[in-house]
């Protein structure tokens, strides 16, 4: 699946603009200046949701893992990619750092626990609610409910392609 997401990929974005123009064309076809506006519509979703749920992962995972680099938590880059993956779908980072601060507890390093549990407060829950909702904003004039309970349906229902698939149908049905 992953390969042939790649080349799926690689295909539109040689040929993005021409295939967008046709996907528009195609829909002012099927239902006129109705169908053309639901197509873009869809597109901004879909452009809203990857800049706040991916964008938003990213900056998570990347504070994330500075924030264990400095602790001296080892395997501090392959914890950073599954906090990535675990923010991409809406976990978010919370149970990575939580072992990382069990971890520094453990091995007796109190102040950078300490420290950690700051860092993953910031980074976490804060970043996710502020962030996220700007990005959503920039792509898409919908309201945040809505592309939200379609990001956590389309996991849900659909898995990691969901949160793309979720909020496009919302969108176009509301």
């Amino acid at each position: 699946q992953f390969l042939l997401t790649v080349v799926v990929s690689a295909i539109l974005f040689t040929t993005g603009e021409t295939v967008a123009e046709s996907v528009r064309h195609f829909g002012r076809r099927l239902a006129g200046v109705q169908g053309e506006s639901t197509v873009v519509l869809a597109g901004k979703a879909i452009r809203g949701v990857a800049l706040g749920v991916v964008v938003t992962a990213f900056v998570q995972a990347i504070l994330s893992g500075i924030g264990l680099t400095i602790a001296g938590v080892p395997f501090a880059t392959i914890l950073t990619a599954i906090i990535f993956m675990l923010a991409v779908a809406q976990v978010g980072a919370g149970l990575v750092m939580l072992a990382a601060i069990i971890w520094l507890f453990w091995t007796g390093a109190i102040v950078w626990g300490l420290v950690l549990i700051l860092w993953t407060v910031l980074t976490g829950p804060v970043l996710h609610n502020t962030l996220r909702p700007i990005l959503i904003k920039k792509g898409a004039e919908l309201p945040l409910l809505l592309i939200l309970a379609g990001v956590i349906g389309g996991l849900i229902a659909f898995g990691l392609v969901g949160i793309f698939i979720g909020p496009m149908v919302l969108a176009v049905s509301y």
